[in-house]
C-alpha cells in the first residue's frame, strides 16, 4: 500500500487513462517505483523495473506483428520492432499519457530539457516493466498499447525508410556512389524557436548538400536531416 494519499490518487488516476478498471491487479509500490527518477532516490527508483521493461515492450511489439502481418518476414518483424521500441516513440506515447506529470523527479533533472526523451522513454519502460510483475502476464498492457503499436505498424511499413532516415540514406548513398553521406552539425546557443531547434544539421554527399534538419539532439537534427535528404531522393526518382 501507497502511504501517500495525494500519490496513491496520482497513480490511480494514470491507471484509469490507460483504460484499465478500477479492480485491475496493479501492484502500486511497483508502479510507484517505476515512476521515480534516479535523481529523487540513488537507491529506489526506476532503474531495474526500466530493465524489465525493456523485455516486456520487445514481447508486447512482436505478439502484435506476429497476430497482425503473419505472412511477414523475420526481418520486417525486426525492422518494425525497432522503430516501435525506440525512445522517440515510447515517449510519443508516453506524452499521449501525460506521463511527465506523474513521473518523480528532480528540479535540475527536469531542466534539462534535451534529456526528456530518453527520460520519458526509461520511466514508460518501467511502467511496462510494473504492470507485467503485477500479474506476470501482458494482461495489464496489450489493451491499451496495442492500438499505438498497431497504427504505427500500419505507418512503418508504408514507409521505404522505415523511419530510420540516417540508415536508409546511407544504404542508398553507398549503393549508388560508394560513399558515406557526411554531417555538419552547429548548435544555436539561443534558439529563436526554444530547445527543439537547438541543434542544426546538415547532410553533404561530395559537393552537394541534400538535406538541412534541427533537432534537441545531435542526433535527431541528423535525423531531420536525412530524412529531407531521403524524402528528395524518393520524389526525384
Amino acid at each position: 500500500m501507497i502511504t501517500d494519499y495525494r500519490r496513491s490518487k496520482q497513480l490511480q488516476k494514470l491507471v484509469q487513462k490507460l483504460g484499465l478498471p478500477d479492480n485491475a491487479p496493479v501492484n502500486w509500490l511497483l508502479l510507484d517505483l517505476a515512476l521515480t527518477h534516479p535523481s529523487i532516490s540513488p537507491r529506489e527508483n526506476y532503474e531495474q523495473l526500466e530493465f524489465i521493461g525493456d523485455a516486456v515492450v520487445r514481447m508486447a511489439a512482436s505478439e502484435l506483428l506476429f497476430e497482425i502481418y503473419p505472412n511477414s518476414s523475420v526481418g520486417e518483424f525486426a525492422a518494425i520492432r525497432s522503430v516501435l521500441v525506440s525512445d522517440r516513440i515510447l515517449a510519443e506515447v508516453a506524452k499521449s499519457y501525460g506521463l511527465e506529470r506523474y513521473l518523480l523527479v528532480s528540479n535540475s533533472a527536469a531542466a534539462d530539457t534535451a534529456g526528456e526523451t530518453s527520460r520519458l522513454a526509461d520511466a514508460f519502460e518501467a511502467m511496462l516493466g510494473a504492470l507485467y510483475l503485477s500479474t506476470h502476464t501482458l494482461e495489464l498492457i496489450r489493451s491499451w498499447l496495442d492500438p499505438h503499436f498497431e497504427q504505427l505498424a500500419a505507418e512503418i511499413r508504408q514507409d521505404p525508410a522505415r523511419q530510420n532516415y540516417k540508415d536508409a540514406l546511407q544504404e542508398w548513398t553507398q549503393a549508388h556512389y560508394k560513399i558515406l553521406p557526411e554531417y555538419r552539425l552547429k548548435e544555436e546557443t539561443s534558439p529563436i524557436h526554444g530547445d527543439a531547434h537547438r541543434f542544426i544539421a546538415e547532410v553533404w554527399l561530395q559537393d552537394r548538400q541534400l538535406g538541412e534538419g534541427t533537432g534537441r539532439s545531435k542526433k535527431a537534427a541528423e535525423q531531420a536531416a536525412a530524412k529531407q535528404a531521403f524524402a528528395k531522393i524518393m520524389s526525384d526518382k
